[in-house]
Formats: C-alpha cells, sequence, structure tokens
C-alpha cells in the first residue's frame, strides 16, 4: 500500500544521537559563507539552519519503511520550517525522532509533511518541519 493519509500521525524510533561540535558548527558556518561571530568562539552556536542536517538523518526511517513505498531518487524537498526553544551548542547530543504529519495524493504525485522533533536530554530544542514531494512509480 503507497503512501497515504492513513499513515498521519505515523512516529518512528529515533535516529542515533548526534553529537554537535564546535568543529562540525565551524564546517556548516564557513560552508555557509557566514562569518556571524556567534558561530565562533568560546560559546557558539550553531547557525540555524544547521539543524537540517540532524533532521534529515531521522528520514532514513522514512525511507526504510516498505510499506509507503517511498524512494529518494523520486522525492523533491521542497520546503522547510525550523521552530526553535534554544540554539543547538557544542556537546548537545541531539536525538531526532519523525514522524508523518500530512499526506496529501494527487495524482500520482504524494505532498508528505514530516515533523522531527529535536531534543536534547529530553527536552524540546527544535522542530523541523518538511514538505517532500513524492512522484509514484507508474
Amino acid at each position: 500500500m503507497p503512501i497515504s493519509a492513513e499513515h498521519v500521525g505515523r512516529r518512528y524510533p529515533a535516529a542515533p544521537p548526534y553529537v554537535v561540535s564546535r568543529a562540525k558548527i565551524a564546517e556548516f558556518a564557513a560552508a555557509l559563507l557566514d562569518d556571524n561571530a556567534a558561530y565562533r568562539g568560546d560559546h557558539p552556536v550553531a547557525p540555524p539552519t544547521f539543524a537540517a542536517v540532524i533532521a534529515a538523518q531521522a528520514w532514513s526511517a522514512l525511507f526504510d519503511d516498505d510499506e509507503l513505498g517511498l524512494a529518494l531518487n523520486r522525492t523533491m524537498h521542497t520546503d522547510q520550517t525550523f521552530t526553535f526553544h534554544r540554539p543547538l551548542r557544542p556537546g548537545d547530543h541531539v536525538v531526532a525522532e519523525l514522524s508523518i504529519e500530512k499526506v496529501r495524493a494527487r495524482g500520482s504525485l504524494d505532498m508528505i509533511t514530516v515533523l522531527v522533533d529535536l531534543t536534547v536530554d529530553g527536552e524540546a530544542v527544535c522542530e523541523a518541519r518538511s514538505t517532500l514531494m513524492h512522484t509514484r512509480e507508474d
């Protein structure tokens, strides 16, 4: 059975914890060509979009779910939003847990909204919401 509205609410086990480090923050900021001082120094924080790196690791559960019939090579990431409760910092062990929030089917196209909850020691730090556009095989 391909993905459908019946799958809304499905939650997946958390991805392995991601450890945020100064080096990863610096690499990410450099890749963005962002020289904001907040990403350097003694107490750096991660750029906001750094959360996408961690959230994307939770997506594997979605694509590994054979019941949904999703294929990464037929998927486009169309939208991304973040709701932060605090910035990500070096030393954070971030746990990412994905759930399916919305599914809309239009012909051979599925629009899937997923929510990835990012937590550190059980504390909510960010919600990363993504919309994926997936084409089904004929």
